[in-house]
C-alpha cells in the first residue's frame, strides 16, 4: 500500500526518508534514509540515541529552509521536565524559568511574544499562571511549554528562516511541534515507563509515568495510536527579595522621604543623605511552594481508504493543574506612601552606602514588619483537535487541507493574601553590604511569637490622626485568561516538471482572548471616610493571632544564610482564617464583606478578536547553478488582519475595530558548491502583531488632572526585513558543522510613551468627561506607541560528531555543541514627561548562549551530560520606582542521564536535572545599578526509572 512521504518539489528523490526519520520514537533501532555519492539513497541501520541525532541531521539537510530538528528518541532521554527545556537544545534557543522549570522561550534574541508555536501544523498558544517576579498570568502571545511533557512529541521543528508557506507572525522563529502517529510505525507499538524523583531541597518524592500504543488494522488502511504521560511535582523555592529598590529624591518614588529633624518635605530633610540613596522597598526572606500535576494525552487516528487519499485526525489534551504557597517576613512600610504610615514616620538611626548612591546597610526605627502566606490555585487545560486530508489527484498534484479547533483555559480560581503586623518596632537593620544577594536582617523581636503581631481590621490612629492604608490584608484576586483558535487551512502543489514545485494555499484564522479579574468589594474605614478594598475584618471574640497562624521552620536549606539570620517566623495561615471567617463566602457574612466583583479591576477585564485572511504562492525548485546542485523556494504571503478589541476606561466600557494589510515576501536559497556542504541564503519580510494587552482600549481616566493610561487598539504590527546565510557541511554520517550570520532591520518597536492631544482625538466616548472637560481639552495621554526599532545581528556555530575516529571503546562517544552571540541595541523612553531614553538590548535578549552535551552509547548503556548557559538579559523597562530596567543575571544548567538495557524490552535509568543549584537571580535598576530584587533556587531533582517497550 502507498503512504504519503517526503517534502513537496523533492518528493520522489526523499520518498521514504522522512517516514524513517519518525522510526526512531521509543523502539531500539530505526532506519534511516541518507544520499549516497550517486544519488540514490542508502539504507543504514541506526540505533538509540545516537540514531536519532543522525535523522536529524538528515531532516535539516532536506529542507528547504533554515530549520533545526529534535526527533524522539533525544526528547524522551535528555533529562528535561517539559517542552522549553528540550528546545533549548538548539541552537539560538534559549528558556526562561518559573518556578525551577522552564517556561517561554527566546529565539535568536527576541522572546515568546516573536515566536509562534503550532501544534500538529496548526499554530495554538499555550499560557499558565506564575509568580509574580516572573510576569505572573500570561496574557499576552507568549506560549508557555510547561503544560505539555516533551515525551508527548516525537519531532520538534524550530525555523529560523521565512518561507512564504510559513504563517506569518513571526520574528524569531516558527516552532512546530508533532505528535506521534500510527502510520510513523506501521505496526503494533507498546511502550511504557515510570519514574520516581527526587527534590534534595523539598525532600519531595516526584511519580512521572508515560504510556505509548498503536497498532494498524485493515491491511495498514486504519490507524489508531494514543500516548499518555503523567507527572507529579512538590517543589521549594527559597531565597531573598526587595520588591525593586526607590529613591526618595527621584521621581517614581512611592513611600516619600524618610523623617528628619524638620518638617517632612522640608529642605533640610530633602537634603538628607538618606533620601537620595537608593533603598530596598519590601527587604526579606521567603518561601514558595509548589504543589503540581502534569496530564498530556495525545490521540491519532488514521484512514487510508484509497493508496492516493489519507485522512488524519488528532486530538491534543493537556491539564496542567496545583497549588503555589507563598510565605514572608519583610518590612512593609519602606515601599508604603506617607499617609500610610511610610517612610515619613521612620527614623534612619545609622546608615552605610556604596558608592553606586545604595544605602546598603542601616538601623531604623518606627518600622512596619509584616508577615504574609498567599495561596494560588492554579489550572490550565488546554484541548485541540484537527481533522486533515492529504489527497493526491495525480502523480503531478497534491492537495493537503486541515481543520482545527484549539483552547486554553488558564484559571486561577483561588489568589488569596493575608498578612499579620506589627507597628513602629525600633532597632531593625539590614545589611546588604557583604553579599547583595543574601543580605542580613536583625528585626529586634522574637518573630517566632505570634503575640508580637496583630491582626489589624483596620487603619491605626496615631499623633495628628489616623494612617490611612496600613491594616493587614485579606487580598483576594481570582482571574482567568482564555485563548481559542479556530483554523481552516488547504495547500496545493504541482510538479509542473521534475525541477519546479508550485504551491498556493488559504488560511483563515479567528483568535479570540479574554482575560477576567475579580476583587473584593470596597469596605469603609471606620477612621475616615476612605474606601478600603481588601482590608482585614476584627476577629471573633476570643480569637487570637495564635488562632489564626502558625509557625514557618526549616527556613533556608542549602542558602548559606548569614548568622543570626532567622530560620523561622509566625505566618499567618490563610486555611484557618477562611474556618473562622468563612472568606470565600462571595457574600456578606457577620464578620465582613468578602463579595467578589469584576466592577472593582475593569482595567484588567478585556477582550478581543483577530480574524485573519492569508493566502501565498511559491514556487520552490531544484535544479544546477554552474553545475552545483541549486534548491529553494520563492514566495509571497498576503495577509489581511480584523481587530475587534474591548475594554474599559474607568468604569465606560470601549470597543474598537480596525484592520490593516501586509505583504511578505520570502526566498529561501540552497546552493551546494562542493559535495556535503551545503551554503543557505534566505531573506524575507516578516511582522509579528502586538500583544492583546496593548491593544485594549481600555485603562484608566483622571478627569482631575486630564490624564488617561490607556491601551493602544490602533498599534500596527512590529516589522523587520531579516537576512540569513548559513554555511553547512556533513562530512559524513551523523556528523554536521554549521555556521549560520543573521540580520533583522527591525523597522518598528512598540514602546509606552507620553502625548498631550486634545480628548476628541483619543477617540473615546465624550461621555467619559466630567466637571470642566470639553473634547477640546488637552490630555496627557500615556499609552503604547510604535517606536523606531534597530538593528539585531549574530551568530551561531553549531557542531554534532560521533567520536568514531577515536579507538574502541571511546569511539562509542559523541558530541553536541552550539554558540549564539546576537546583538540589539534599542533606544527606550524611560521619562515620557522629560522624554529621556536609554540605549539598551532588546527586552529578553542574552548577547551570549550556549549548550553543550557529551554522550557515551554501546549496545547496552547510553549516558550523556549536558550543559546550558544564557547570558543575563532585561526583562522589562521602566519597571517603577524611578528604575529605568529590570533584568536577569546569567545562568548555567548542568544535567545528566544515564540508560542501561537489561533486557531487548527492558531498560532501567537514571536522571539528574539541575546539578548546580541554579538560583534565578533578578535584578532592578540601570545598566551600572544592578540591585537585588529575587534570588531563589529550587534545588536538584533526580529520577530513576524503568522502561519497556514491545
Amino acid at each position: 500500500m502507498k503512504k504519503f512521504a517526503g517534502t513537496p518539489c523533492i518528493r520522489r528523490r526523499l520518498a521514504g526518508a522522512s517516514a524513517m526519520v519518525l522510526l526512531a520514537s521509543l523502539v531500539p533501532a530505526a532506519v534511516q534514509a541518507q544520499q549516497g555519492d550517486d544519488g540514490a539513497l542508502e539504507e543504514i541501520v541506526v540505533t538509540g540515541f545516537r540514531g536519532s541525532l543522525a535523522s536529524a541531521i538528515v531532516q535539516k539537510r532536506n529542507e528547504n529552509d533554515i530549520v533545526d530538528v529534535i526527533n524522539a528518541e533525544d526528547i524522551a532521554d535528555f533529562p528535561d521536565l517539559n517542552l522549553a527545556e528540550s528546545l533549548q537544545r538548539i541552537p539560538g534557543v534559549s528558556i526562561d524559568r518559573d518556578g525551577g522549570e522552564g517556561r517561554s522561550i527566546t529565539v535568536r534574541g527576541l522572546s515568546s511574544t516573536f515566536t509562534r508555536v503550532r501544534l500538529n501544523g496548526l499554530e495554538a498558544l499555550a499560557t499558565t499562571g506564575g509568580k509574580d517576579g516572573s510576569g505572573g498570568a500570561n496574557r499576552g502571545r507568549g506560549f508557555d511549554f510547561q503544560i505539555f511533557a516533551s515525551e508527548l512529541f516525537n519531532s520538534l521543528t524550530v525555523r529560523k528562516s521565512q518561507s512564504a508557506q510559513t504563517e506569518e507572525g513571526s520574528l524569531g522563529a516558527t516552532v512546530d511541534l508533532q505528535t506521534a502517529r500510527p502510520f510513523d510505525y506501521n505496526k503494533f507499538v507498546f511502550a511504557a515507563g515510570g519514574q520516581m524523583g527526587y527534590n534534595d531541597l523539598s525532600k519531595s518524592k516526584d511519580p512521572r509515568g508515560t504510556l505509548l500504543v498503536g497498532d494498524t488494522f485493515a491491511d495498514g488502511r486504519i490507524g489508531i495510536l494514543t500516548s499518555v504521560a503523567y507527572a507529579k511535582t512538590n517543589r521549594t523555592e527559597e531565597g531573598s527579595s526587595t520588591g525593586r529598590w526607590e529613591n526618595p529624591g527621584v521621581a517614581g518614588n512611592s513611600a516619600g522621604r524618610f523623617e528628619g529633624g524638620g518638617a517632612l518635605n522640608s529642605a533640610g530633610n530633602a537634603a538628607l543623605p538618606e533620601n537620595n540613596a537608593w533603598h530596598p522597598r519590601i527587604p526579606r526572606y521567603g518561601r514558595l511552594d509548589y504543589d503540581q500535576e502534569r496530564l498530556g494525552v495525545t490521540t491519532a487516528v488514521q484512514f487510508q481508504p484509497f493508496d492516493t487519499t489519507r485522512i488524519d485526525l488528532d486530538v491534543l489534551y493537556a491539564n496542567l493543574k496545583g497549588s503555589r504557597q507563598e510565605e514572608y517576613l519583610e518590612i512593609i512600610s519602606f515601599s508604603r506612601n506617607a499617609a500610610a504610615g511610610g517612610n515619613g514616620f521612620t527614623n534612619v538611626i545609622s546608615a552605610q552606602y556604596d558608592d553606586k548612591g545604595n544605602l546598603i546597610a542601616g538601623t531604623f526605627d518606627d518600622v512596619d514588619v509584616r508577615t504574609e502566606q498567599r495561596y494560588d490555585r492554579l489550572e490550565t487545560e488546554f484541548l485541540q483537535y484537527s481533522v486533515g486530508l492529504n489527497q493526491e489527484f495525480s502523480e503531478d498534484i497534491r492537495f493537503k487541507g486541515v481543520a482545527g479547533w484549539s483552547t486554553s483555559k488558564q484559571k486561577n480560581p483561588i489568589q488569596t493574601t493575608v498578612s499579620l503586623e506589627r507597628y513602629d518596632t525600633d532597632g531593625y537593620s539590614y545589611d546588604f553590604s557583604r553579599n547583595m544577594n543574601l543580605p542580613s536582617f536583625n528585626y529586634g523581636f522574637d518573630v517566632t511569637n505570634p503575640a508580637n503581631y496583630v491582626f489589624s481590621p483596620s487603619t491605626r490612629a496615631v499623633a495628628g490622626g489616623p494612617v490611612l492604608g496600613d491594616q493587614s490584608l485579606i487580598r483576594m484576586r481570582p482571574n482567568q485568561t482564555d485563548n481559542e483558535f479556530q483554523t481552516f487551512r488547504g495547500d496545493l502543489e504541482w510538479d509542473t516538471s521534475d525541477w519546479l514545485t508550485l504551491k498556493g494555499g488559504v488560511v483563515h484564522k479567528t483568535y479570540d482572548f479574554k482575560t477576567v479579574e475579580r476583587r473584593r468589594y470596597a469596605t469603609r474605614d471606620p477612621f475616615s471616610t476612605a474606601n478600603l478594598t481588601e482590608a482585614g475584618v476584627p476577629l471573633p471574640a476570643g480569637v487570637t493571632v495564635a488562632d489564626i497562624s502558625q509557625l514557618l521552620t526549616g527556613f533556608g536549606r542549602n542558602l548559606n544564610l548569614p548568622t543570626g539570620t532567622p530560620t523561622s517566623w509566625v505566618v499567618p495561615s490563610i486555611d484557618k482564617l477562611a474556618e473562622v471567617l468563612g472568606i470565600y463566602c462571595d457574600c456578606v457574612n457577620e464578620y465582613g464583606d468578602f463579595r467578589l466583583s469584576e466592577t472593582n479591576q475593569l482595567g484588567a477585564n478585556r477582550s478581543a478578536r483577530e480574524r485573519s485572511l492569508s493566502a501565498y504562492i511559491q514556487a520552490d525548485f531544484t535544479t544546477e547553478l554552474a553545475g552545483m546542485p541549486f534548491r529553494g523556494n520563492i514566495g509571497v504571503r498576503q495577509v489581511k488582519t480584523k481587530l475587534t478589541s474591548n475594554g474599559y476606561v474607568g468604569t465606560t466600557a470601549a470597543t474598537v475595530e480596525r484592520e490593516y494589510d501586509n505583504t511578505l515576501p520570502a526566498m529561501n536559497l540552497t546552493l551546494e558548491p562542493v559535495d556535503d556542504v551545503l551554503v543557505r541564503f534566505g531573506a524575507a519580510k516578516v511582522m509579528a502583531r502586538p500583544d492583546l494587552p496593548q491593544l485594549t482600549p481600555g485603562g484608566s481616566i483622571t478627569n482631575t488632572s486630564a490624564t488617561l493610561n490607556i491601551g493602544n487598539p490602533y498599534l500596527e504590527p512590529i516589522k523587520a526585513n531579516t537576512l540569513d546565510l548559513s554555511f553547512e557541511w556533513y562530512p559524513e554520517r551523523g556528523t554536521l558543522f554549521t555556521v549560520g550570520l543573521f540580520y533583522k532591520d527591525i523597522k518598528s518597536y512598540i514602546q509606552t510613551i507620553s502625548e498631550t492631544i486634545p480628548f476628541s482625538e483619543t477617540g473615546l466616548p465624550v461621555s467619559m468627561l466630567t466637571g470642566t472637560n470639553t473634547p477640546d481639552t488637552v490630555f496627557t495621554v500615556n499609552r503604547a506607541g510604535n517606536t523606531p526599532g534597530g538593528p539585531l545581528k549574530g551568530i551561531e556555530v553549531s557542531i554534532q560528531k560521533p567520536f568514531t575516529f577515536l579507538p574502541a571503546p571511546f569511539d562509542n562517544f559523541g558530541g553536541i555543541a552550539n554558540f549564539t552571540y546576537v546583538k540589539s541595541d534599542i533606544d527606550y523612553i524611560v521619562n515620557a514627561t522629560t522624554m529621556r531614553t536609554v540605549t539598551e538590548p532588546l527586552v529578553g535578549l542574552s548577547p551570549k548562549s550556549y549548550n553543550a552535551t557529551l554522550y557515551y552509547e554501546d549496545e547496552k548503556f547510553s549516558a550523556r551530560i549536558s550543559g546550558s548557559f544564557r547570558d543575563g538579559y532585561l526583562t522589562q523597562i521602566v519597571p517603577g520606582n524611578g528604575n529605568d530596567v529590570r533584568g536577569k543575571a546569567s545562568t548555567f544548567n548542568l544535567d545528566f542521564s544515564a540508560s542501561y538495557d537489561l533486557t531487548d524490552q527492558i531498560t532501567v535509568s537514571f536522571e539528574a536535572i539541575n546539578l548546580t543549584d541554579q538560583f534565578d537571580e533578578r535584578w532592578v535598576g540601570t545598566s551600572d545599578r544592578k540591585n537585588l530584587e529575587t534570588y531563589e533556587h529550587t534545588g536538584r531533582q533526580f529520577f530513576l526509572g524503568a522502561r519497556y517497550r514491545y
